[in-house]
C-alpha cells in the first residue's frame, strides 16, 4: 500500500436508538468518537413493520402544508 493516502482506521463506539452501545472500526470521526445513530434496525420501519413518520427539519410539515389543499374533487 502506499504510504500516506490512505484515511485513519481507527475504534469509535456506535449509540444506538435504544441506547446500546458498541465498538467498531472506522474512518469516521476521530478516534473515541461516539456515533449517535437517528435510525437503525432496531428502529428503522424496513426491520420493525412499524411505520413512524421522522420530521427531519420541519420538512413533513412543509409538505403537508403545502399539499393540504391538493386533493380530487367529487361531483
Amino acid at each position: 500500500m502506499k504510504k500516506d493516502i490512505h484515511p485513519d482506521y481507527h475504534e469509535i463506539e456506535v449509540l444506538m436508538t435504544d441506547g446500546s452501545k458498541f465498538i467498531t472500526h472506522s474512518t469516521w470521526g476521530k478516534a473515541g468518537d461516539t456515533m449517535r445513530l437517528d435510525i437503525d434496525p432496531k428502529s428503522h420501519p424496513a426491520w420493525t413493520g412499524v411505520h413512524r413518520l421522522v420530521d427531519s427539519g420541519g420538512q413533513l410539515a412543509k409538505f403537508n402544508k403545502r399539499f393540504s389543499t391538493f386533493g380530487l374533487k367529487h361531483d
